[in-house]
């Protein structure tokens, strides 16, 4: 888990670094968190101050706005899968540079193990909060108190009300809160900054022309709230001391290697971390659209980040020279890396729509088998993956299920479990002649030997323990 820690240290001369900072949580998922968060990002960019953000917790989408608010990569901070010392030196570096840190929080403020508040706390970063107070009055009021006082000492900044009918509305509002002087202000129910959903989330800003338009309109919004009103200088400001470490860096494990990696519409749920991780292992990037019929660039290895194939399966199903580009990479014995998305567009098939109104699409063919697209959620939740005496952690989050011959290599666990290979484990992990692939998400920077493995720098290889039971389930 060093990596990134390493490489963001070396940048700075050690000295602690102050700047304004909040953290914007919720009651719940859907209250409106990214739309707060990208309009007082937005708010203060526009008026020439920098601004960067942070998103709490394993997420592609909402970085996608932020990012688009701020004009700066969006890194992910969580105390379990990028560890406690990656969000110190990321926060660190942030407030070196910037006049304003924004971290969003993640489902509930105290939802998940770490949660938001965790994060929070561990930082001493104040909690802004926003709640959709639509059909709600007095207990606008008693999730507001809730919210502060659940967690004794929890550093605090205030509340916004979300989706507020009217003025008189948003008066009641205020007048229900105990401490009326943490009363931030309120946003309208208001179509031209609502930010459309599917079923993984919100959609990505690069997907829609008005994005921009949709951030201005609410920053305007904003702008006329006591939040909006109040200086850089009177919010909270934080100290963010930096991270120390004797470590020599990132070894050079990918030195010599290019690495192509699809990023569009259907595969674009990339870390930004991670391509720096791949650089900073000595790889060189070469980026690739199969939606736009981009060829496959000269590499050594490929990388099919996850996204939306389901939403492009015609289109990817048309792309017969990806098709054969990537068969001859493999069969060169090139490693493919495919993760969650990116493998589904590797199977033989993917259907998609309900029951009565399938369609089957022909894929990309380097797995065998069929990818199913169902409305239950099929996986969520933090993993690690074991490969040698290393540990890559990330996540899951899908929709879709797999039908294949292949037995899976080994399973991802959840934190604090043993990676085992059984069907009672987490996520399968494939490993078919140079193929990699999973529904596992990875974080590349939890563990640079295992990340070159992916990309073939060394052998893939199980843990000990995980090596065990594949003797144990083959015997």
């Amino acid at each position: 888990m060093d990596t990134a820690v390493n490489d963001l240290s070396r940048r700075r001369d050690g000295t602690a670094a102050t700047c304004a900072a909040v953290l914007i949580a919720a009651p719940a998922s859907g209250q409106g968190k990214t739309t707060l968060a990208a309009a007082l990002a937005r708010l203060h960019a526009r008026q020439g101050r920098r601004v960067r953000a942070f998103k709490c917790g394993p997420d592609f989408l909402d970085p996608h706005w932020l990012a688009l608010a701020t004009g700066a990569p969006v890194h992910s901070l969580d105390l379990w899968m990028t560890g406690e010392a990656d969000c110190r030196a990321r926060l660190h570096a942030a407030a070196d540079e910037a006049d304003l840190v924004i971290v969003e929080g993640v489902m509930g403020l105290f939802d998940g193990t770490p949660s938001a508040a965790d994060l929070a706390e561990r930082f001493g970063l104040p909690v802004l909060a926003v709640i959709d107070a639509h059909a709600m009055v007095g207990t606008f009021g008693a999730l507001a108190y809730g919210l502060q006082n659940f967690k004794p000492g929890l550093p605090w900044a205030g509340v916004l009300a979300n989706r507020v009918a009217s003025e008189r509305h948003a008066g009641m509002l205020k007048d229900a809160l105990r401490e009326p002087s943490q009363w931030m202000g309120a946003l309208p129910r208001d179509a031209s900054f609502t930010l459309p959903e599917r079923h993984l989330g919100l959609v990505g800003a690069n997907e829609l022309d008005d994005a921009m338009a949709r951030l201005d309109a609410a920053a305007d919004v904003l702008a006329d709230t006591p939040l909006g009103q109040l200086p850089v200088s009177q919010l909270p400001q934080m100290r963010f001391d930096p991270v120390t470490t004797d470590d020599a860096g990132t070894p050079q494990l990918l030195a010599g290697r290019t690495i192509a990696i699809a990023r569009d519409a259907a595969f674009s749920f990339i870390y930004p971390a991670n391509l720096d991780v791949l650089s900073a292992l000595g790889a060189r990037l070469s980026f690739f659209s199969p939606l736009a019929g981009d060829a496959l660039p000269a590499c050594d290895a490929v990388w099919l980040p996850g996204g939306y194939p389901e939403l492009h399966a015609e289109a990817l199903s048309a792309n017969e020279s990806m098709r054969a580009s990537l068969a001859a990479h493999a069969a060169a014995g090139k490693p493919v890396w495919a993760e969650c998305g990116g493998m589904m567009a590797l199977f033989d098939e993917l259907a998609t729509g309900d029951s009565e109104q399938q369609q089957v699409h022909r894929l990309w063919g380097l797995l065998p088998g069929r990818v199913t697209m169902q409305k239950r959620l099929a996986g969520l939740g933090p993993q690690q993956l074991q490969l040698g005496s290393h540990t890559l952690r990330g996540h899951t989050f899908h929709y879709s299920r797999c039908e294949t011959p292949l037995a899976p290599f080994a399973h991802t666990a959840r934190p604090g479990a043993t990676q085992a290979v059984g069907a009672r484990s987490g996520e399968a992990f494939y490993v078919h002649g140079p193929v990699r692939a999973s529904y596992f998400h990875a974080w590349f920077a939890s563990s640079s030997e295992a990340t070159a493995r992916l990309f073939g720098a060394m052998p893939i290889e199980l843990g000990n323990d995980a090596a065990k039971e594949a003797i144990d389930d083959r015997c």
